[in-house]
């Protein structure tokens, strides 16, 4: 059933039910404490990533060092 005031043939109170529930769904909040722990995963991970390649060799030496004690 089309009225004059709906475009998709919906009733208006449907249409502004679901305008009402866009608009919160945009409004939401929950997808920003996935974006958090992304940059706090991302921070950690480049200063991982700093931390090995500062001290990678010294690493490499002391495992050399290891192993060749096991060996």
């Amino acid at each position: 059933m089309r009225n004059e005031y709906s475009q998709t043939g919906m009733d208006r109170t449907t249409e502004g039910m679901m305008k009402i529930a866009i608009s919160r769904r945009l409004r939401s909040e929950e997808g920003q404490g996935l974006v958090e722990y992304a940059l706090i995963i991302l921070l950690i991970s480049v200063a991982l990533v700093g931390a090995l390649t500062t001290f990678g060799g010294a690493l490499s030496g002391l495992y050399q060092q290891i192993v060749t004690a096991l060996g």
